[in-house]
């Protein structure tokens, strides 16, 4: 059994629609993700939407929903409780480790099957079923749609948010619908590689491509494509060593994608400053040329 077998079936044909949809989302806004030092809020929003996972269970057999209610939940929190950067990340530990005891409470009442609760963790993308798979092209169509809006305005509050704030960018407003929009596409991504290795789509793709380029329009491109290579390479060669989960191997790709940026992206740097000094230097001697040709015309005129 390979590759060609597993495709014959439904299941693995959704597994490799929502490993897309998921992917792209988190390429999208792992950019903004680490311009902004958000990177332990994907942590947090993660781990927390186990504990709203759990709830979701208890009370309605859905754990989808709940992660995202508890994500939106603790995203909401997080922007009132931590508008300042610099107690942010006290903020996020402290909801961080009150969410994570009320989980652990509440996974205490749970007597269904203990592979749900491991699949809140682990992932479980072969289990998607068609609604699902429709619930995760919503969010992904949503998704687009809101970072396409705020891409301009995001990015200014992202790179000098003193100047954008100034300049009447509601910064506030902005950072917190990108804290929503990041709780809803990490509780999409904690389907497919579960809330403990959801940094390896969100964060470690964004992080490569900006070892490629200094470009915002670039890496963001570079980020979801590393992203959906990694998320679809890894369930395909999943399908190949069935004895390897799909999140093993999509974490291995998308690590892999980084250390070679790690390593190449210095020479790609210099390159490209290489290339940049060559065109100024060439317009500066075609610039004097020119000068000079002017210069000698007009001494002959005169």
């Amino acid at each position: 059994m390979g590759i060609g077998y597993y495709l014959q079936f439904g299941f693995a044909q959704h597994a490799l629609e929502a490993a897309f949809l998921v992917a792209a989302c988190c390429g999208l806004i792992g950019p903004f993700v680490i311009s902004r030092s958000m990177s332990f809020a994907v942590h947090g929003t993660s781990e927390l939407a186990f504990t709203g996972a759990v709830g979701g269970l208890l009370v309605a057999d859905n754990p989808i929903a709940g992660a995202l209610v508890g994500a939106l939940v603790v995203a909401g929190l997080i922007g009132a409780l931590g508008r300042q950067a610099s107690e942010r990340d006290s903020t996020i530990g402290v909801i961080l480790a009150a969410g994570l005891g009320l989980g652990v409470f509440l996974l205490g009442y749970y007597h269904g099957y203990a592979s749900e609760a491991l699949n809140i963790l682990f992932g479980n993308i072969f289990g998607v079923s068609t609604g699902q798979l429709l619930l995760l092209a919503g969010i992904a169509v949503a998704v687009a749609i809101v970072m396409a809006i705020l891409w301009r305005p995001l990015l200014f509050a992202s790179v000098d948010p003193e100047v954008a704030e100034a300049r009447g960018v509601r910064t506030g407003l902005l950072g917190l619908l990108f804290l929503f929009v990041l709780a809803i596409t990490v509780t999409e991504a904690a389907q497919l590689v579960g809330t403990l290795l959801v940094l390896s789509l969100a964060i470690t793709p964004a992080a490569a491509a900006q070892r490629f380029s200094a470009s915002p329009a670039v890496v963001t491109l570079l980020s979801v494509t590393f992203a959906v290579i990694s998320a679809v390479g890894g369930l395909l060669l999943s399908f190949q060593f069935d004895t390897v989960k799909p999140s093993v191997l999509i974490v291995a790709i998308s690590f892999v994608f980084y250390v070679v940026g790690r390593l190449a992206g210095p020479t790609l740097v210099a390159k490209r400053r290489d290339r940049l000094y060559k065109v100024e230097a060439n317009d500066g001697s075609a610039d004097l040329a020119e000068l000079e040709h002017g210069e000698g015309v007009h001494g002959a005129a005169g």
